[in-house]
């Protein structure tokens, strides 16, 4: 009985081997990046997804239709809504991201994303995989790049996660062997590894940053996590001006929360898991992942996107306009950057520090004794349009 069981396993972990190794391959042969400069109209999408997202979604895109009205009127610039990145139609074709959505999506050359809901078992839904799963994976957005700055505690810090590969790479793949045997697997190639470390020591390189952080479990996961940590060491001899050092993922969590150690990383550069955890605890000192923005990375696409769930429990109570919209407009900012607009994305962020942390003349509570979001994106936009801009956030610093 034990070998039906042990063959019916093989047969799937070879399945899974043989894709994997297909990948591979694939990223041996490399992807030509997209040229920004080079396109006549870049098309952004608007994927709402759901509870909260449309909200927030839709204010975001209101401050960015704002700051880029003139490329808009020269058509340099075009939004699309993608309104159906939804769990419900998720559900109804049980796939992680329709295959009209997915077309969709990759008409647009970079988006900005809305939370979506992630089935769990025991939920009302297939247990369907992440969309953000599924689109990291499709568009190959091999980096996850998260920015958290909290200037009067000493914090600059910007992480590195790998996105296609680790624990969340198969995550949906996992096999019962038995009743009572579940195993799941990680993922570490070589060029995986390499293509997001050398984007973590290129920015390093070119702003100036002489210190770069690997994160690992490397003394107890051996294979994968011992491959990344030697990846990140050998690049390492091509950046002589960088010290590189390494963490465990455990002592990590507490080191930054250590006020005498925290101030001392810069860029951290880690694998899937581990960069999920901890980006999410670096942005509570920012003020919460309410607050916090993300860029995921490619060399043909680009998707930012807010950092936290999608709050259904808002949507219920009638609360969603009181959702705090400073996520994907911080992720708008990003996006910016990304396609062109230094100036305004500099700006933009400029703008959220000033409302976000230091001036404060709004506050979001999630509830009606605070602004609901229409209020704090107008709170940015006024704060951009101060001619002291850049004196007023110098000030804070």
């Amino acid at each position: 009985m034990s070998n039906n069981y042990i063959d019916k396993a093989s047969e799937h972990f070879k399945q899974l081997l043989e894709d994997q190794l297909a990948r591979v391959e694939r990223m041996e042969q490399g992807e030509e990046k997209t040229n920004f400069a080079e396109i006549d109209t870049i098309n952004i999408g608007i994927i709402g997804g759901d509870g909260i997202g449309p909200f927030i979604a839709a204010e975001a895109q209101r401050v960015l239709e704002t700051l880029l009205s003139d490329q808009l009127s020269k058509g340099k610039i075009s939004f699309r809504i993608i309104a159906d990145l939804t769990i419900e139609n998720r559900a109804e074709v049980n796939q992680a991201i329709p295959d009209d959505v997915l077309e969709k999506i990759k008409q647009c050359h970079v988006t900005l994303k809305g939370p979506t809901t992630t089935p769990k078992e025991g939920d009302p839904w297939p247990n369907i995989e992440s969309a953000n799963v599924a689109m990291r994976k499709e568009l190959d957005l091999f980096a996850n790049v998260r920015p958290v700055r909290v200037p009067k505690d000493g914090i600059d810090w910007v992480f590195f996660r790998e996105n296609t590969e680790g624990a969340y790479a198969l995550g949906s793949n996992g096999v019962d062997v038995t009743d009572d045997l579940a195993l799941d697997f990680t993922v570490t190639t070589t060029q995986g590894s390499k293509r997001l470390l050398r984007l973590a020591f290129e920015y390093a390189d070119k702003n100036n940053i002489d210190k770069l952080t690997l994160v690992s479990k490397a003394n107890v996961i051996k294979t994968t996590d011992g491959k990344f940590l030697k990846v990140g060491y050998d690049m390492a001899k091509e950046y002589p001006d960088i010290t590189v050092d390494d963490w465990y993922i455990d002592i990590m969590t507490a080191k930054l929360i250590d006020p005498k150690r925290r101030t001392q990383f810069r860029v951290m550069a880690l694998p899937n898991l581990y960069g999920d955890i901890l980006t999410d605890e670096a942005a509570e000192f920012q003020g919460g992942v309410g607050t916090a923005g993300s860029a995921n990375i490619g060399n043909k696409y680009a998707m930012f996107e807010a950092i936290h769930g999608s709050a259904p429990r808002m949507v219920d109570e009638g609360r969603a306009q009181y959702a705090d919209p400073s996520s994907m407009v911080r992720a708008g900012a990003m996006m910016l950057r990304h396609i062109g607009f230094p100036e305004q994305g500099k700006h933009l962020e400029m703008a959220l520090d000033i409302t976000g942390q230091f001036e404060k003349k709004l506050t979001m509570t999630g509830r009606d004794d605070g602004a609901n979001g229409r209020e704090f994106c107008d709170y940015i936009l006024d704060t951009m349009n101060d001619a002291d801009l850049e004196k007023k956030w110098e000030s804070y610093q």
